[in-house]
């Protein structure tokens, strides 16, 4: 008979494989390629690549569009 630890490892176990299941598609994608901005066609720096490897935008491109963003509603 399992206790309570072998009980509460197999309950994490499985809340980890769900979700591991259930990641982003975008997790594991090789980002180094995507190197300029889809806004202004500047190369974006390799320190935001580095930070936010999802990032489309360079620095400039990004915080233009929050601030429209914030004035949207």
């Amino acid at each position: 008979m399992a206790d309570n630890a072998d009980i509460a490892a197999e309950i994490q176990e499985r809340h980890l494989e769900g979700a591991l299941a259930n990641r982003p598609s975008w997790i594991g994608i090789d980002w180094a390629g995507s190197a300029e901005c889809e806004e202004c066609g500047d190369e974006i720096p390799a320190a935001r690549r580095q930070a936010a490897p999802w990032a489309t935008t360079c620095i400039e491109c990004q915080q233009i569009y929050e601030r429209k963003g914030r004035h949207v509603r």
